[in-house]
């Protein structure tokens, strides 16, 4: 009997105990709980009404007011993540049950962004779009400015890609690409269809431009220390520039040390970056040298290993310096008309500087750069507008020294409401 009521009070204590335990459970866990239904709430408000923030680089000019602006800061392109999020499609991560259970929806799937790695080639199309060639991801990008949609020409999709580097784009929109280990320069179609492949006299072919209107093709080679001349429509091989065979020991005038890249101006005249030598080489549509320019050295005007050279609308100008990573312009007379750049990832810096080219229709320069993975793009503020801006700034100067002043001009008379 004592046995019988002794297990019944420890029963009824254990019971009590348990209630307890649970009790305290449910006021602990509670205000947790509560606290975070409330956050979820919140920040599924705060994502709702939240706007995506859209930067205005137009104030990014050089050089500095109050001087007239002549380079202006447009914008820069690294992958189609920077699309989605203007857009406010952030995209979200998926949740690890909705992954195990195989629930998630495809929207709701997490989906990497395609992004620039190792961007050199620059090129742009009759309607504006920007192509680069990226090696490392084994594809060429197609940047379309204004509705910033990102294409593709994939590797064993659009053509065999081992090693692109330099892009050309014809006025046909026929596409050029050179690639240094299957050396050869594949052509595309303005549909992007690969029609044909150049390959005679090809070592590791680099940068390339096309002089439309003397239907040349010109391919610098780094391996050989030769510029290839190539007829644009037959793909024949016309005539080859500089010496090859000496071990890229060569400083004489006309000949390269590792050139890359290449640019054509309006009369048809070549500008090559004798990258090793440290200079900007001319020649005129013959191949014949005209003249050199430059020097090593880290300050403006000299040069550090450029890499990219283009001309734009007005004859001028523009060299990328590998190692410095600035860009400097020069008029004809190869005077020093405006340096910017540097070392960084701010709007006008540059981390490996790799190429230059020139929209001469929309007056835009565009960059890139490999450690970023970036491409910058610039408004090119040409000589007419410049002198259009500098007549407004004169014009209202006049008139704010002819403009009388508030004490001395006649105060006018006040009209009585008008009445219906």
């Amino acid at each position: 009997m004592i046995q019988v009521q002794t297990n019944k009070a420890l029963v009824g204590r254990l019971t009590t105990a348990v209630v307890l335990l649970l009790l305290f459970a449910a006021i602990a866990i509670w205000p947790v709980c509560a606290y975070g239904g409330k956050k979820k709430k919140d920040n599924t408000s705060a994502n709702e009404t939240a706007k995506p923030k859209v930067i205005d680089y137009s104030y990014i000019v050089w050089p500095n007011p109050p001087a007239i602006p002549r380079i202006r800061y447009i914008n820069w392109y690294a992958s189609d993540k920077q699309k989605r999020n203007e857009e406010g499609k952030v995209q979200k991560k998926s949740k690890w049950m909705d992954r195990l259970a195989g629930t998630q929806t495809q929207e709701e799937a997490l989906k990497l962004p395609f992004s620039l790695l190792q961007p050199n080639g620059l090129a742009v199309d009759s309607k504006g779009n920007i192509y680069v060639a990226d090696w490392k991801v084994g594809a060429i990008f197609i940047f379309d400015p204004e509705t910033k949609d990102v294409e593709l020409l994939k590797h064993k999709v659009h053509g065999n890609f081992n090693h692109i580097i330099g892009l050309a784009m014809d006025d046909n929109d026929r596409l050029f690409v050179s690639d240094t280990e299957l050396r050869h320069v594949l052509v595309f179609s303005p549909q992007h269809k690969a029609e044909d492949v150049i390959s005679d006299g090809m070592l590791r072919p680099g940068d390339m431009a096309i002089d439309t209107k003397n239907r040349l093709l010109y391919v610098s080679d780094v391996e050989l220390d030769q510029v290839l001349v190539y007829d644009a429509d037959s793909y024949k091989l016309v005539r080859k520039i500089g010496t090859a065979g000496h071990h890229h020991e060569l400083t004489t005038p006309g000949d390269f040390s590792k050139p890359t890249g290449v640019a054509v101006d309006q009369n048809g005249n070549l500008y090559v970056c004798d990258t090793m030598n440290n200079r900007i080489e001319i020649f005129d549509a013959d191949g014949v040298f005209i003249r050199a320019y430059g020097k090593n050295g880290d300050a403006p005007p000299n040069f550090a290993r450029p890499k990219g050279v283009a001309i734009d609308s007005d004859g001028h100008i523009w060299v990328a310096d590998g190692v410095q990573d600035r860009v400097q312009v020069f008029n004809q007379d190869w005077q020093l008309l405006i340096s910017f750049g540097g070392h960084g990832l701010l709007p006008g810096q540059f981390q490996g500087l790799m190429n230059i080219a020139s929209d001469t229709k929309r007056n835009r320069i565009i960059t890139s750069e490999i450690y970023p993975g970036r491409m910058q793009v610039f408004r090119y503020i040409t000589d007419a507008e410049a002198e259009q801006l500098r007549k407004e700034r004169e014009q209202k100067r006049a008139d704010s020294r002819t403009k009388p002043s508030e004490s001395t001009a006649p105060v006018a008379e006040s009209k009585p409401p008008q009445t219906k």
